[in-house]
């Protein structure tokens, strides 16, 4: 199992759960915007993927040291970014 360099084993669970919130939230918010007259603007939209990748870091953190939790943020913010591209 790889090192995260604190001397802990890295969770692959970690990573898992960091991506399918992020994929979970954006779905979500692709359904709820294809329904007429329930569209949040765009401001919404990014402080909603600010905050999943915020509480994605943390737990990384918390979980499995800050060398995950910077990855953790790399690819989630990618993540976040193409989607709300995808969502404009």
């Amino acid at each position: 199992m790889p090192d995260t360099g604190a001397g802990r084993p890295f969770p692959a669970r970690l990573w898992l759960g960091s991506l399918l919130a992020i994929l979970a939230i954006a779905a979500a918010g692709i359904v709820i915007n294809h329904v007429e007259g329930a569209s949040p603007s765009p401001v919404t939209w990014r402080l909603a993927a600010a905050a999943i990748v915020t509480v994605a870091v943390a737990s990384a953190k918390i979980i499995a040291g800050t060398r995950a939790a910077a990855v953790t943020g790399v690819v989630g913010t990618a993540v976040a970014v193409g989607l709300l591209i995808l969502l404009a």
